[in-house]
Formats: structure tokens, sequence, C-alpha cells
């Protein structure tokens, strides 16, 4: 069952009451996102790729290759989290991202958030495997970068 904590609200000294997201709809979230990203990268990677491939027949490096998917991706994340605290999986599930306060993600938390996703999920995704033992179920990029995944309210428990 999520859990409820009473953090400042981003509106000022007030406190309001929020709930951490579950596993199960985060984990939903990350599926629905991974469906979504194969659009973006077809847009901002194969597509041109496949025209340089066409039109000079020069492939750049693997590594370049992989610098450009994590900026690519970096940038998608970072304008979402910044304007609403949500990318589109988000809003479909009704989640939202903020700090450990409840304030808006700043530029550096969130690209800290990102940077440390990739190691969580790559590495046998032992940082979501971290949310079966926290003490909050977070996931370990988000306990490490000082935010948290909450259910926007008013909304049926998944």
């Amino acid at each position: 069952m999520p859990k409820e904590s009473t953090r400042p609200g981003p509106a000022g000294p007030g406190r309001q009451a929020v709930e951490l997201a579950g596993l199960r709809r985060r984990l939903a979230s990350m599926l629905y996102e991974c469906l979504l990203l194969l659009g973006v990268l077809a847009l901002t990677f194969m597509v041109p790729l496949l025209i340089l491939g066409a039109g000079t027949n020069y492939t750049p490096p693997g590594g370049v290759l992989w610098l450009h998917v994590f900026l690519v991706l970096g940038a998608y994340f970072l304008w979402y989290w910044r304007r609403g605290g949500q990318t589109l999986a988000m809003q479909t599930w009704k989640l939202r991202i903020v700090t450990a306060d409840g304030n808006p993600v700043s530029l550096q938390q969130g690209w800290l958030r990102y940077a440390l996703a990739w190691p969580s999920v790559l590495c046998g995704g032992v940082g979501l495997l971290w949310a079966l033992v926290d003490r909050d179920r977070q996931f370990l990029h988000d306990r490490l970068a000082g935010t948290r995944i909450i259910l926007l309210p008013g909304l049926p428990k998944a």
C-alpha cells in the first residue's frame, strides 16, 4: 500500500498530504514510457541515421550513437519533468515527480536522477528491485537523487 506523507507543498509554507505512487503503477508507467520512447528514438535517432547512411554511406562510431541516445532521452525527460513534473506516460498514469520536499525538480536534480536511472535499470534492474526493500518503496535512483514519484490526488489506487 502506498504511503502517505506530509510534505511542504510547492505553493507555500502550508503542509499538504501527498501519497507516494505504488510500485505497480510506477512499473506500468515505465513500460508505457518505453513504448512512447520508441517513437521518440525513431524520429530523432533512426531517421537521421538512415538518411546519413543512405546519403554518405557513413555510420558514426558506437560511442557517438550511445551518446546521442543518452542526450536525446535526457532532453525528453528533462523537458517534461521541468514543465509540470510529468512525462506523457506519467500523465496517463496520474503520476508526478517532485523533490523530497514536494517541490518541482530542479534541472540539476533532474539530470542527476536521469543519469542514475541508467545504471539502476541496466545493471539487471537492481535499482528497481531496490524498491522491494526501501522503506518508502522508492527506486534507488529516486532515493539517491532526492526525488519521489507521487500519485495525483483523487484517483483510484492501482
